[in-house]
């Protein structure tokens, strides 16, 4: 068993966050979507980060590198894919080996359900979103500019994809952020 919670929690206290307050809400707002899933344009959203060949130790399951990790919100054409990573991140190394980029870019099934309109289109470039650990950061800053890039893409809806356990609490903030400006 691997114990993220336990782990998370003793990463937040060493770093001064003790006990850390998980991220709350007493309602979760959602979106309808305006059209249909097979007329409406997705835009991937990840906490991957951009490969920099000027920083070593990124390979599939590379140490923790904690030089990869990025501060804001960025976009990266899909065409030609992307060379996106996770070694910036926290994960179990020891029964992850990290090397099927599928799991942060899911571009192959995300074309496929485009050629078999289940979405009507992809939009031409991702969106990266960091992995701050500060919730009102995420809320304040990530979100509002994750935002700003849906709708210069003109998208319709989002599919938000973590990468580690803060991850998941950043897509989440940044899902409901979303949903509570009109983007499913």
């Amino acid at each position: 068993m691997i114990r993220y919670i336990q782990r998370t929690r003793a990463y937040y206290a060493a770093q001064g966050y003790d006990p850390y307050k998980w991220a709350a809400n007493d309602a979760a707002p959602f979106t309808l979507l305006e059209k249909p899933l097979g007329e409406s344009k997705l835009v991937l959203i990840t906490t991957a980060a951009p490969y920099r060949e000027d920083l070593a130790d990124q390979p599939p399951g590379a140490p923790f590198n904690g030089a990869a990790k990025f501060y804001d919100v960025y976009t990266a054409p899909l065409e030609p894919a992307p060379d996106l990573r996770i070694s910036h991140v926290s994960y179990d190394r020891n029964h992850c080996k990290a090397d099927d980029s599928n799991t942060w870019l899911p571009l192959a099934a995300l074309n496929q359900a485009n050629e078999d309109r289940i979405i009507g289109s992809l939009a031409p470039s991702l969106i990266g979103v960091p992995t701050n650990r500060s919730q009102r950061v995420t809320v304040t800053q990530d979100a509002p500019n994750a935002l700003a890039e849906v709708r210069a893409l003109q998208a319709d809806i989002a599919l938000l994809v973590p990468t580690c356990p803060v991850g998941h609490q950043s897509v989440s903030l940044i899902s409901r952020y979303l949903e509570e400006h009109g983007t499913p």
